[in-house]
């Protein structure tokens, strides 16, 4: 335990071994869904649902180990939301992409990722970021979470006439999710440690109570084969060939490495590790990331990122790469358990990810509103995530704009020569996902 606690730093951090576990748990609860979710949205691209739920499992297990160990961050990460619907319904289904090919990109990708990493790029990158940009893409992250666990709960869902609403309030699922959430904010507010994952645990008796959620049918199931997918990028690479897949590959490179990047300062910043606008060991968490998109493509998965729920773990107190290790541990576990995971609905995390966002929100207070040249570009940064529904997006945005409005205030001089790079790129990026 002894080196464990120095290891880690745990007294510095002010932490326990305890905290930490919960923390670790914590995490794994809020991100269990995306075993499921992912080889769901990969399937429909023609690929193995079983060897996809595998290689989610191990993806996230290993990457997120190896963050804890290697840069001693709680950062969770898994297979990204968002890009796999890219993968399959943009790439494979819109442009008639085979998917052994896609999986290729995603690979070439990668090892680019690891190539920036390896020369410091990304970490030069994300520490010119502005201060205030950085805490708005904190903010808005947080919006953008508590908009995916209202969406997913059923509370908020689509309208043809006002593009959203309130979903309807009298069903037993949305009913459970009322209660998650009240009961989580009630527990929030007495200041209860692990409210949150307390929360999840009530709100999945509750619901088993009430015929909301179904019991597993068995205990044990074994892991299933990774047979169809494994190794498959590695045989295609030579499909990547034409403009059409340059021009994916750059989409997977550049939506995996700012949604990341928005990710870890929101993350960085919800911690406190943030000294003097810059994340410590950035470069270590950046290469735990790159390898979890390399194996990920190896397995047979799309591109694997910073997990945004890691957050969850982080509210309740996880400091340390402790608190990775033990969320990894908890992946491999799963992949024995996986009947057990189907209690974890939307509606179980959905008041986790809507107290995480107001916890993230508070960043909002440490924009300069006052000054509108900063203001204008935070606040479409802020908003745009949760409105386009991507980290990415939101970013972008603000980022187009940023040098903008301080090249029309005559502050040139003050933006840092990446930020115009940055907002060149983001054209482009723009330019490429609208067609």
């Amino acid at each position: 335990m002894s080196f464990i606690n120095r290891y880690f730093h745990l007294n510095e951090l002010h932490t326990t071994h305890q905290r930490e576990f919960v923390a670790g748990l914590t995490t794994f609860v809020a991100m269990a869904y995306i075993l499921f979710v992912n080889p769901t949205i990969l399937s429909a691209s023609g690929m193995d649902k079983g060897a996809i739920f595998t290689a989610t499992g191990l993806t996230a297990a290993i990457a997120t180990i190896f963050m804890g160990i290697f840069a001693n961050y709680p950062i969770a990460i898994a297979p990204e939301l968002g890009i796999n619907a890219f993968f399959s319904y943009s790439v494979v289904i819109g442009m008639g992409i085979p998917w052994e090919t896609a999986l290729a990109g995603v690979l070439v990708a990668a090892l680019m990722f690891l190539l920036l990493t390896l020369f410091k790029v990304r970490e030069k990158i994300i520490n010119l970021i502005p201060q205030d940009l950085k805490v708005a893409i904190a903010a808005g992250i947080g919006l953008f979470i508590a908009f995916i666990g209202l969406h997913e709960a059923g509370l908020i869902v689509g309208n043809s006439e006002t593009m959203v609403s309130l979903g309807h309030l009298s069903s037993g699922t949305s009913l459970l999710a009322i209660f998650g959430i009240i009961i989580t904010f009630v527990l929030m507010s007495r200041n209860i440690p692990a409210a949150i994952f307390i929360g999840m645990i009530l709100t999945s008796i509750v619901g088993i109570i009430f015929g909301q959620i179904d019991l597993p049918t068995s205990i044990l199931a074994p892991a299933p084969s990774l047979a169809p997918t494994f190794g498959v990028a590695l045989k295609h690479l030579g499909d990547i060939n034409s403009l059409q897949l340059v021009t994916v590959v750059l989409t997977f490179l550049l939506v995996t490495f700012f949604d990341t990047a928005g990710t870890m300062i929101g993350l960085a910043t919800q911690a406190g590790f943030m000294k003097n606008n810059e994340m410590p060991r950035l470069g270590k968490a950046l290469g735990a990331d790159a390898l979890g998109m390399t194996l990920g493509a190896v397995l047979g998965t799309s591109p694997a990122s910073a997990f945004v729920e890691s957050s969850a773990g982080i509210a309740v107190g996880g400091r340390s790469g402790l608190t990775s290790v033990y969320t990894g541990i908890m992946f491999f576990i799963a992949l024995l358990f996986s009947p057990l995971l189907t209690v974890v609905t939307p509606q179980v995390t959905s008041a986790a990810l809507v107290v995480v966002g107001v916890l993230m929100a508070r960043n909002l207070k440490d924009v300069n509103w006052h000054d509108f040249a900063i203001a204008a570009p935070a606040f479409l940064i802020v908003i745009g995530m949760p409105l386009t529904y991507s980290i990415s997006d939101g970013i972008a945005l603000g980022f187009i704009l940023y040098p903008i409005t301080m090249i029309a205030t005559k502050r040139a001089k003050d933006v840092p020569w990446m930020m115009y790079v940055l907002g060149f790129v983001f054209l482009i990026y723009l330019f490429i996902i609208a067609h």
